[in-house]
C-alpha cells in the first residue's frame, strides 16, 4: 500500500463549520437561517445573459484564452472607478472570490510563528485562510464599535514578534453584523499608523447598508497602510467567484506572484462578462434592489425575535445592513449543544464559538436573514424558541 506523508500545514486545514451545516439544510423541509447566502431572487440573470451575448459575440476568444494574472483591465478601471478613494487600477488585483485575496495574504505576508491580530469574534473563514500558514493567531478585545484600540495597542508587540497585522471587517461584520463607527475608525487607523501596524480590511458587505452608507474605508484614510478586500459576490452573484484586492505599489508584485503560483488567474469569461454587466452604472440600479429586499427580511427576523425570544432571555443586535444578526442565549446554554434539537425542529443556525480565535462564546451564534422568506423567517423563528423551550425545560 502506497504510504502519502501529508504536510505539517495539512493538520492544519479543518473543515468550515459552516459547510458542514449547510449539509444538514439539504434535509427536506429545513428552514436555513445558517449560511451567508445571497438571495438568489438578486441574482441579475436577464442582465448576465445579454451580456454574455455580447461577450461571446464581439470577444469571444479573448473571453475563453488564457489572460493577464492581475485581471481584466477595464474590469479593474470599473472597480478603481466604484471605490470612494483615488485608487490607481495598477493597484488592483482581481482574485477568484475575496477568499483567495485572504489565501493570498496569508501566503505573502505569514510565517510560521508569526502573530497575527484578529478582531473578537471574527469572520471563520478567515481563519482557515491564516492557520495553515502556522501563525499565532490572537484575538483582540472588541465591542459593538468595534476593536478596542488601547488593548490592539497592547498587543501589537514589537521587533521579530511584531504582529504581521490586524485583520477586521469594518462593515456589516460576519459574524455579528455590527458596523465600526466613525470615530473608532479614526483612532483605529491614526493609532495602527503609529504602530507601524499594517491592516487588512475585508468589506464584502459594505453596499448592504439599509438607510445610510458605512463612514468611509479605512484604506481611505491611510491607502500604504492597508490592504483593502472586496467582492462581486453579495452584489451581483457569488457563483462567479470573483473579487478583488487593492494593495499598496510596493506590495502588490509579491501578491501577484503568489496568485500567478495559484491559478494563473482568475477565469477570463467571467471577468468580461462583469465588466459588461457593470457598463452605464448599472450597480446603482441594481444594488438598491437588494438592499431594500435585506432591509424587509431584517426587519421581520427583528419583529419574530422579539415575539419569540424576547421573552426567553435571548439578546441580540440591531444591524444597520449586510446579512447577519448575533444572537447570545441567556446563561448555562450553548448554542452547539441547541443546534441538534434546533435542527429536530427544522431550522438551522451557526453557533459562534467557531468565530472565535481565542476563548470562545458558548452562548452566541448567528442567524442570516438573506435567503429564506420572511415568512420562513416568522416560522424559523417560532421554531428556534420552541427548541431553546426545550432545552432549558
Amino acid at each position: 500500500m502506497t504510504a502519502w506523508t501529508l504536510a505539517q500545514r495539512a493538520a492544519k486545514m479543518n473543515p468550515s463549520v459552516i459547510r458542514e451545516i449547510l449539509k444538514v439544510t439539504e434535509k427536506p423541509g429545513i428552514i436555513s437561517l445558517a449560511g451567508g447566502l445571497p438571495a438568489p431572487q438578486t441574482f441579475p440573470i436577464e442582465s448576465f445573459a445579454q451580456a454574455a451575448a455580447q461577450v461571446l459575440a464581439h470577444e469571444g476568444a479573448a473571453a475563453l484564452q488564457y489572460a493577464a494574472s492581475e485581471g481584466f483591465g477595464p474590469l479593474r478601471q470599473a472597480v478603481a472607478d466604484f471605490l470612494p478613494w483615488d485608487v490607481h487600477p495598477d493597484q488592483i488585483l482581481i482574485t477568484t472570490g475575496s477568499q483567495q485575496a485572504l489565501d493570498l495574504v496569508a501566503k505573502v505576508l505569514i510565517d510560521e510563528g508569526s502573530r497575527v491580530l484578529v478582531e473578537t469574534p471574527t469572520y471563520l473563514g478567515a481563519l482557515q485562510a491564516f492557520t495553515p500558514m502556522e501563525p499565532r493567531i490572537e484575538a483582540v478585545a472588541s465591542d459593538d464599535e468595534g476593536v478596542l484600540v488601547d488593548d490592539l495597542a497592547a498587543k501589537v508587540g514589537s521587533g521579530a514578534d511584531k504582529a504581521r497585522f490586524l485583520y477586521v471587517l469594518p462593515n456589516f461584520q460576519n459574524p455579528t453584523g455590527r458596523t465600526m463607527t466613525e470615530a473608532r475608525r479614526q483612532h483605529l487607523v491614526e493609532r495602527a499608523a503609529e504602530l507601524g501596524l499594517p491592516i487588512l480590511e475585508d468589506n464584502p458587505y459594505g453596499d448592504l447598508w439599509f438607510d445610510q452608507p458605512p463612514p468611509k474605508p479605512l484604506t481611505a484614510r491611510n491607502p500604504e497602510g492597508c490592504i483593502y478586500m472586496g467582492s462581486f459576490s453579495k452584489v451581483l452573484a457569488p457563483g462567479l467567484r470573483l473579487g478583488f484586492l487593492v494593495a499598496p505599489q510596493h506590495i502588490y508584485p509579491k501578491l501577484l506572484q503568489a496568485k500567478q503560483a495559484a491559478d494563473l488567474h482568475t477565469p477570463s469569461f467571467n471577468q468580461r462578462l462583469v465588466a459588461e454587466v457593470m457598463k452605464n452604472g448599472f450597480l446603482d440600479r441594481h444594488v438598491p434592489t437588494i438592499r431594500a429586499l435585506y432591509k424587509r427580511q431584517c426587519e421581520a427576523m427583528l419583529g419574530a425575535l422579539e415575539e419569540h425570544l424576547a421573552p426567553l432571555g435571548v439578546s441580540w443586535n440591531r444591524p444597520d445592513g449586510g446579512m447577519f444578526l448575533w444572537l447570545r442565549l441567556p446563561a448555562g446554554m450553548s448554542a452547539l449543544e441547541l443546534l441538534p434539537r434546533a435542527v429536530e425542529h427544522n431550522v438551522a443556525f451557526v453557533p459562534g464559538a467557531a468565530f472565535y480565535a481565542q476563548d470562545a462564546d458558548a452562548r452566541t451564534l448567528r442567524l442570516s436573514f438573506v435567503t429564506a422568506s420572511e415568512e420562513q423567517i416568522r416560522t424559523g423563528i417560532a421554531a428556534l424558541a420552541t427548541a431553546i423551550r426545550e432545552t432549558t425545560a
